[in-house]
């Protein structure tokens, strides 16, 4: 038994469980959220702040059995014997979490790659934040992932990310080191002893209203990195708690990775558009 209702307009995903569920206390639909009895668009989602668009389904089972049956698989987006990209949605970790014990994209694509008789084993590549969402890359080796890593600093990384503001000039280079302060877990940007070289381009593919979607082109990986320096420009991610201001949905997108596998004579070029939801922000 289940509920299945659709989203008429943006919202957060609790307030408008505690319109439609009427009767439900607060605390016995967050448990719902924990246990993993509500998707979306039938993708599992636990977060109490996941943000809705309009056309949303959302479904709310009796009990999280109701649904693992049904769980949906994650988009592949290329599969080799040595490599898996795939299109890891917003809210939804890359991997498991000491202080989370939320379902993660490592989990999910090896329980859905496994059979019975041959379990299936895989290494992250890299990371991207929770809230992003976009290409992430596994290798079925451990000697593979450290091959890749490797020659990580000549990977292409292209991510889209939608602003507060309007960025002036357009375009430009952010060439400001990043330092993690492991206490409150954020990027200062600045120089430091302890602090790492950091480049960012971006360019300003379109503006409405007081934001802005941008290109960027890493030119090195930091953690936070986008985030941080965006917002030290004065142009944070929407929706980035952390570096600007709370929201339902953080407007970034991993658009495009391109590598070269060691022993190809070619690049591997992985690539997936952004979903609406990430769009909307722009609205």
């Amino acid at each position: 038994m289940s509920d299945k209702y659709t989203a008429n307009a943006s919202s957060e995903l609790m307030p408008f469980l505690i319109a439609k569920l009427q009767g439900w206390s607060r605390s016995t639909i967050k448990q719902r959220l924990k246990t993993g009895c509500v998707t979306v668009n039938d993708q599992q989602v636990t977060r109490h702040d996941h943000g809705l668009v309009e056309g949303d389904r959302v479904n709310v089972a009796a009990s999280s059995q109701g649904i693992s049956a049904t769980r949906p698989k994650l988009d592949i987006l290329y599969e080799d014997r040595d490599l898996i990209a795939i299109n890891k949605p917003a809210g939804l970790l890359s991997v498991a979490s000491p202080k989370d014990k939320a379902q993660h994209a490592l989990g999910i694509l090896r329980d859905q790659l496994s059979r019975r008789s041959k379990p299936v084993k895989l290494w992250p590549v890299h990371r991207i934040d929770r809230d992003t969402s976009g290409v992430l890359l596994f290798a079925t080796s451990r000697e593979m992932r450290e091959a890749v890593m490797k020659g990580w600093e000549s990977a292409e990384k292209t991510y889209l990310a939608i602003v507060e503001g309007c960025p002036k000039p357009a375009g430009g280079t952010i060439n400001q080191p990043l330092r993690l302060d492991p206490v409150i877990y954020q990027m200062h940007v600045g120089e430091h002893p302890e602090a790492k070289r950091a480049i960012t381009h971006f360019t300003t593919e379109r503006s409405e209203g007081k934001r802005s979607l941008l290109r960027v082109e890493l030119e090195t990986g930091r953690q936070h990195q986008i985030r941080a320096h965006l917002a030290w420009l004065g142009y944070p991610v929407v929706g980035d708690q952390r570096y600007g201001t709370e929201g339902g949905r953080m407007g970034l997108h991993a658009l495009r990775l391109s590598i070269t596998k060691p022993g190809a004579s070619k690049p591997l070029v992985f690539e997936t558009q952004p979903p609406e939801d990430f769009l909307a922000l722009l609205k």
